[in-house]
């Protein structure tokens, strides 16, 4: 069956739901500060202890560092307007910060957890208190920069992925006190590989959810909480429209979904009410799914549709 397309190409954007307050650049730059802080802090104290879960905790300090630099930059980046050499700007910046982010944690987990075991084998005498001391003041920083943080760690995958960094350091750097505690009262030094293990498989974890909720999105594959079927079936409920075909779904960040797609309708219907039919179908689809960017491609029956070949493929 040959259709007759109508190039009346017809963009909806409702921009809306979201709404992100502009200071998340002056928290992160604080969290970052408080961050580079408790690093040093470790490195430091994690060589002159000796203890590995230290170190490792100051490993996963330094990571949130990089993450949160990443994140800070890549949220200057997405304000940027677009221009004709990049038409959606640099919206998908914090997009791949974020997967820069996990898959740097995922290396430096697995090169912990190699050390860690290496160190089962051999213990060595640790400086608890200087364990102690540098953990509890870990604790302290990192729990100030997890609230801080928190309400835009809500609706951005980009201030999620620094949000769970700090939280996890924050229980991390719990762990590792209670580490020093018990090697300072029962002289168990073996705790400190065993700790440090533990940081790293938690760190492995995370990592990889992230990495392919990410993945995902620059692969541009459908959100995974809306299913094409059911916004193909809430378009043909529209009395004029016949079928939807040809249609793409994808997710440009956390707060763009994109829909293309063919139009068919039930008879030839003059193409200013076209616009009509599209204006209507795009708020339905903002209201019932959030899909913000959508593009309608109008098709038409061909009076002669019965004698010509299909010229669609």
């Amino acid at each position: 069956m040959a259709h007759s397309h109508s190039h009346g190409h017809n963009h909806g954007h409702g921009h809306h739901h979201h709404h992100h307050g502009d200071l998340k650049g002056t928290k992160l730059a604080v969290t970052i500060f408080l961050n580079i802080l408790i690093t040093v802090g470790q490195a430091v104290g994690g060589l002159l202890s000796g203890s590995l879960s230290l170190l490792s905790d100051a490993l996963h300090n330094f990571s949130d560092v990089v993450a949160l630099l990443i994140s800070y930059f890549a949220n200057k980046l997405t304000k940027r307007p677009s221009c004709q050499r990049r038409t959606f700007g640099y919206k998908r910046a914090e997009i791949v910060a974020a997967m820069i982010n996990s898959a740097t944690l995922l290396v430096i987990a697995v090169f912990l957890i190699k050390e860690a075991v290496e160190r089962l084998y051999s213990p060595i005498e640790i400086k608890s208190v200087t364990v102690m001391v540098l953990a509890g003041l870990s604790v302290l920083l990192n729990g100030a920069s997890v609230l801080l943080i928190k309400d835009e760690a809500d609706n951005n995958m980009n201030m999620r992925s620094a949000y769970l960094h700090l939280f996890t350091d924050m229980i991390s750097s719990v762990a590792v006190l209670i580490g020093g505690a018990v090697m300072f009262y029962f002289k168990i030094y073996w705790v400190d590989s065993l700790l440090s293990i533990a940081v790293a498989l938690y760190l492995i974890y995370s990592s990889y959810g992230l990495l392919t909720q990410t993945l995902k999105v620059l692969m541009q594959f459908a959100p995974s909480d809306i299913q094409l079927e059911s916004v193909s079936q809430k378009v043909t409920e529209h009395p004029d429209v016949k079928g939807m075909h040809h249609a793409h779904l994808w997710q440009l960040n956390d707060n763009d979904t994109h829909l293309e797609a063919h139009i068919e309708f039930e008879k030839n219907i003059p193409i200013s009410d076209t616009a009509t039919v599209f204006d209507n179908l795009k708020k339905t689809l903002l209201d019932e799914f959030d899909i913000n960017h959508v593009t309608f491609q109008a098709e038409f029956e061909s009076p002669c549709a019965h004698t010509l070949i299909e010229d669609e493929r």
